[in-house]
């Protein structure tokens, strides 16, 4: 991995990761398929400046669309849920949720 901004892609703010925000001081991304745990965790801290505690991966595997008579598959992506420690402030994106 080059840089931190190729191991994360962008924040997913979704319903279900709102909740998580508020009840378990976990934030969610999008990030690389080939991204480890430990470089998520090196990314989010030299990032956002913060401490992280624990980092859960999940491979998300892409869908078949169709367009009329011609199908196709969207690609393959992986999600992190990213743990913060007790006292640790959210990033500015993240508070005004």
């Amino acid at each position: 991995m080059p840089t931190l901004y190729n191991v994360i892609r962008r924040p997913l703010i979704t319903e279900k990761g709102i909740v998580a925000k508020d009840a378990e001081n976990t934030l969610v991304f999008e990030v690389a398929l080939e991204a480890s745990k430990t470089e998520v965790k090196q990314a989010v801290e030299t990032l956002f400046k913060t401490k992280v505690d624990s980092v859960r991966t999940v491979k998300v595997v892409g869908k078949e669309r169709r367009r009329g008579r011609y199908a196709g598959y969207q690609p393959d992506w992986k999600k992190a849920y990213v743990r913060l420690k007790a006292g640790e402030k959210m990033p500015e994106y993240a508070e005004k949720l």
